[in-house]
């Protein structure tokens, strides 16, 4: 009687030993899912602030349900035939019981994934046009078209009425705005992405890629260049700062006449943009050497030539620059970083 009930606890232990592994397991799989879900650490989108964002969430959702529920349809039924099919204490050496197949169920899954995949690829087809229809909702006048530029290892924004931006964009609140994306040709590729307003566009030297967004909340919306693009990759931040349209206008058009009398913060940011990535904010020096104190950036001309070509490891960061960035830029070095006085007139 004793080596039986022995015998019996020891079979309820191996038990509960060979049900532990499959919890374990599926702990395993399912916990980290709860924690990015719960977090958005990734398993789902930002908020979406543009129609197009919508549809590609949609899509997004729509793969993700299916993918969940093929885990659970694949790993429930191992978990369960681990358990049950188990050895229990066979030998090894004695073969297991043997099952036939089952047609229905063959039959099951192999026409269920082909109904999931033409399920999957109708909903995408519906959706997919949807995400470009915003170009056609605005007319050319209501319609904003801004040029955008990858740089190593900043974004260069140019306005309809030739106000230049670094890295961050606004635009107003409520209208469609219309990028054209590209980089010049001695660059590298970038890819320009804001996740709360759309998807990820290339920036390819030499070519225009297209896409548009139309925001629908104030804010400011934060990205990176998608592409590694080198060393300082990671410093290549953008944003876009959505604004009320009417305070959206009276800025560009203050901006505007600013940029052409030499008084607005052009200067500042494009030094930050462009230059203090590498060389630090005081010009202290990080990747690039210290430019404090340099007596370069009292000669206006060598400055240029090295800007607009690069020299060394140093990219051709003001490539196409107009005059009146270069001298705002001259102006901002020789006020803060040279330690002179600067010339208004950027002589």
């Amino acid at each position: 009687m004793m080596l039986r009930r022995r015998g019996a606890l020891g079979g309820a232990r191996q038990g509960r030993k060979a049900l532990a592994v499959p919890l374990c397991a599926l702990a395993v799989i399912l916990g980290p899912t709860g924690a990015a879900h719960a977090g958005t650490g990734g398993l789902t989108p930002v908020d979406q602030k543009s129609p197009n964002v919508e549809r590609s969430t949609d899509i997004y959702y729509l793969i993700l349900g299916f993918s969940g529920l093929i885990m659970l349809l694949v790993t429930v039924p191992l978990l369960i035939f681990i358990v049950r099919y188990r050895g229990r204490g066979r030998s090894r050496e004695v073969e297991g019981a043997q099952i036939r197949g089952n047609t229905r169920l063959e039959l099951a899954w192999t026409a269920l994934p082909v109904l999931i995949l033409a399920v999957i690829a109708g909903f995408v087809f519906y959706k997919v046009p949807g995400i470009t229809d915003l170009e056609a909702e605005a007319s050319g006048d209501s319609r904003l078209e801004i040029k955008v530029d990858g740089r190593q290892f900043y974004w260069q924004y140019r306005y309809p009425n030739d106000v230049i931006a670094i890295d961050t964009l606004r635009v107003p609140l409520g209208q469609v705005v219309e990028l054209e994306i590209g980089a010049p040709e001695s660059d590298v590729n970038h890819s320009f992405w804001i996740p709360a307003l759309g998807g990820k566009f290339d920036a390819i030297p030499g070519e225009t890629t297209r896409t548009s967004f139309r925001a629908d909340e104030v804010g400011t919306y934060e990205g990176q260049c998608a592409e590694f693009c080198g060393v300082q990759h990671a410093a290549m931040l953008q944003a876009v700062e959505v604004m009320p349209r009417g305070e959206f206008e009276t800025w560009l058009a203050n901006e505007a006449g600013a940029q052409r009398r030499g008084a607005s913060e052009l200067g500042e940011r494009t030094y930050q943009g462009a230059c203090a990535k590498c060389h630090g904010m005081a010009g202290e020096g990080l990747i690039g050497p210290p430019l404090a104190g340099n007596s370069l950036l009292q000669d206006r001309d060598a400055l240029e030539m090295i800007v607009r070509n690069g020299q060394g490891a140093m990219p051709a960061v003001g490539e196409g620059w107009e005059d009146r960035q270069m001298d705002a830029l001259f102006r901002h070095l020789r006020r803060n970083v040279a330690g002179g006085s600067g010339a208004e007139d950027g002589s």
